[in-house]
């Protein structure tokens, strides 16, 4: 009988994930509805509920990169990297606080702090950092990370765009939309990094125990 491969998931894994992964995307899509809806002095604001899930979203994946790299000791170089863009994306998501209750241009010197580390042992160690990321690049984990890397980086920032949201409205334009479309975009960008994390840590357990 042939090995199955630690890398692949059954039919049916996968679609009771993918109903989990719905449920979450439509909780949190209410959870939008509700402060669009009931709280208008703090929509889409720095404490509405869209910024402080993403928030949360972000410590959560952040949280489960770092078990790969310490705990989990699989793909060291890879988790390590996610950790620092992770972390760095919740770092910058805390800026109005840091910049009130800190000092202004903290959260620079805070992802600093850690990118600047991060990227040293990455490229000390490159050549083991590509063999570990080639060993994941056809995994549901890598396309869900790059789906809401894309989402999060390149497509939320355009489609957030002061200008394409005044084209659109014209003497209607508001500020608000504008900021809802590009928060609500992220909000799935980091959901998607957030699942993607499981993902990983789902495979690093699969192929820890075909190594038994």
């Amino acid at each position: 009988m042939p090995k199955i491969s630690p890398d692949r998931i059954s039919f049916r894994a996968t679609c009771l994930r993918a109903l989990a992964y719905l449920l979450i995307i439509a909780a949190l899509m209410e959870g939008v509805m509700q402060e669009a809806q009931q709280f208008v002095d703090a929509q889409f604001s720095e404490s509405g509920f869209t910024e402080l899930t993403q928030s949360v979203l972000l410590l959560m994946a952040t949280g489960l990169a770092l078990s790969v790299r310490v705990w989990q000791r699989q793909l060291p170089n890879v988790a390590l990297l996610l950790v620092g863009l992770l972390g760095a994306s919740f770092i910058r998501e805390q800026d109005a606080w840091l910049d009130t209750y800190v000092f202004d241009g903290a959260w620079q010197t805070l992802v600093t702090l850690l990118v600047l580390p991060v990227l040293f042992v990455v490229i000390r160690h490159r050549r083991a950092f590509v063999a570990e990321l080639e060993s994941i690049t056809g995994t549901f984990s890598f396309g869900l990370f790059a789906a809401g890397f894309l989402t999060t980086y390149a497509f939320s920032r355009l489609y957030g765009r002061s200008e394409l949201w005044q084209a659109i409205l014209g003497d209607h334009y508001l500020r608000i939309i504008k900021d809802a479309a590009e928060e609500v975009t992220e909000l799935f960008g980091y959901t998607l990094l957030l699942f993607a994390m499981l993902e990983l840590v789902l495979l690093v357990r699969r192929r820890l125990a075909a190594e038994r």
